[in-house]
């Protein structure tokens, strides 16, 4: 017996490396080794290529090239830049507000002010995940110095009212910190930002490469030792190649988003709909609307995340449980404690480029099951699941056939499925594209649209999706 196809769904902990960086990196080997900082030919090549990088990345911030340091990673640009700037603001005061659900990077960060005799506030948020403008606004005071807010975030996807925030903290007079590892590459940047952290494996980049970026005129003093690279806010020696390759997939990411974005946001949309109808006692929780594209987290009553993990990787399934910095330890994760939800029984997963939507079915035809079984040595009453077994989604193969014979290849088969199940019919005939759809609507069921046929195991043509809803 073969085993399954691995599929992986946690790009929000780092996402594949892209085409594109793979190039660059191996190109940037070959000619950007040599020190950036030295006068000879191989250095000042490092430096041209270290140049054209910084300036992609700058242009797709919408920031100036010597607005732009590169870190060692996303979280080492976050601390950079908060202590920077706490340090840099210290006459104003020693006030830092943050969100109730950033990044441990930053909660880690804020912790070491506090113990050095800073101050901290903690907004909180409502069920969502979301902050409230007003109310971040009404944690600033005349001493604050710093102020940090992620754009999205990293375990339930929801976007945080960044722009409005960045203008309370404008007319506060207080710099405003973002944490977009999550969103650039996918989103576009928000405004509102003094200074921005990014990490380019969340996009497709190389792991090792950060991004710190500091408006002009914000006060900023490093709190490392001084050193002459990157406008001294980064000591050491900076990795070319990898800059470079970061640089180069970031665009590249950028130029697909529109179009992958739309995409991997319908087959999260599927999830967030099928998941509550297929597995008994569960959650979708993050705002439903204001949300990354490719993100989705649902807590399961009676389940322990990391056993149904574990059950997921045997299925061939790459997800994550809990806090996504620290799902290794036994900590519950305190993003899903300040929404006020389960956190406990939590999957996230995090589409990466390319997910397909067989990919998507197939997860949802076992998940239910795998719920069941994890269950059930509770000895508790609960439904059945809604579906259990492969029959959750039913491919009906009428290439070569001319309509009426695809509708008629639909009526034969619709009955395999059970309620909430799939029929995939796959198809050339052009008027399928419209028959298919009149169909649903005389019925009463749920057009899903189209996908590729390729991903439902076609070699032409395109798979016309067609949910039960009866």
């Amino acid at each position: 017996m073969s085993s399954p196809e691995n599929v992986y769904f946690d790009a929000a902990s780092t996402a594949p490396l892209h085409p594109v960086a793979k190039q660059a990196l191996a190109a940037a080997l070959d000619e950007g080794w040599a020190d950036p900082a030295r006068l000879y030919r191989s250095g000042r090549q490092a430096r041209m290529l270290l140049d054209a990088a910084r300036e992609t990345v700058a242009e797709l911030l919408g920031a100036r090239p010597d607005e732009v340091s590169f870190t060692s990673s996303g979280t080492q640009a976050v601390q950079l830049g908060m202590l920077g700037a706490l340090a840099g603001r210290r006459r104003t005061g020693r006030h830092l507000v943050h969100s109730a659900v950033e990044h441990s990077s930053v909660l880690h960060t804020a912790e070491q002010h506090a113990a050095a005799g800073g101050e901290l506030t903690e907004v909180a948020v409502d069920r969502t995940g979301r902050v409230s403008a007003e109310e971040f606004a009404a944690a600033l005071r005349p001493d604050t110095a710093l102020a940090v807010l992620q754009s999205a975030n990293h375990e339930v996807g929801t976007l945080q009212p960044v722009a409005e925030v960045g203008v309370r903290c404008a007319e506060a007079g207080v710099p405003l910190l973002v944490d977009a590892a999550q969103s650039v590459g996918r989103l576009e940047v928000p405004s509102g930002w003094a200074a921005l952290t990014a990490s380019a494996h969340k996009w497709g980049g190389p792991a090792g490469v950060g991004v710190l970026a500091v408006r002009k005129g914000v006060r900023f003093a490093s709190a490392l030792p001084a050193d002459e690279r990157e406008s001294g806010r980064v000591p050491g020696y900076v990795n070319v190649p990898a800059i470079v390759a970061a640089a180069a997939s970031l665009r590249a990411a950028r130029l697909e988003a529109q179009t992958e974005n739309a995409r991997l946001h319908a087959l999260v949309e599927r999830i967030r709909a099928a998941v509550p109808r297929l597995v008994p006692e569960v959650e979708v929780v993050g705002d439903p609307v204001r949300r990354l594209p490719h993100l989705v987290t649902f807590s399961c009553l009676y389940v322990d995340g990391e056993v149904l993990l574990t059950e997921l990787d045997r299925a061939g399934f790459a997800v994550s449980s809990g806090s996504s910095c620290t799902s290794s330890t036994l900590t519950p994760s305190h993003v899903l404690a300040a929404m006020g939800v389960l956190t406990e029984g939590n999957i996230r997963l995090s589409l990466p480029t390319g997910t397909t939507a067989a990919q998507v079915d197939r997860f949802l035809t076992v998940l239910p099951q795998l719920v069941a079984d994890v269950r059930a040595p509770l000895g508790l009453d609960l439904p059945a699941p809604a579906a259990a077994s492969s029959e959750l989604v039913v491919r009906v193969d009428a290439l070569g056939k001319r309509c009426p014979l695809p509708v008629i290849e639909l009526a034969k088969h619709f009955g395999e499925v059970p309620v909430g199940g799939l029929v995939v019919v796959l198809a050339d005939d052009e008027a399928a594209r419209l028959d298919i759809p009149a169909w649903c609507e005389m019925r009463e069921q749920a057009y899903e649209g189209e996908a590729p046929a390729a991903e439902y195991g076609g070699d032409r043509g395109f798979a016309y999706l067609v949910r039960r809803l009866s």
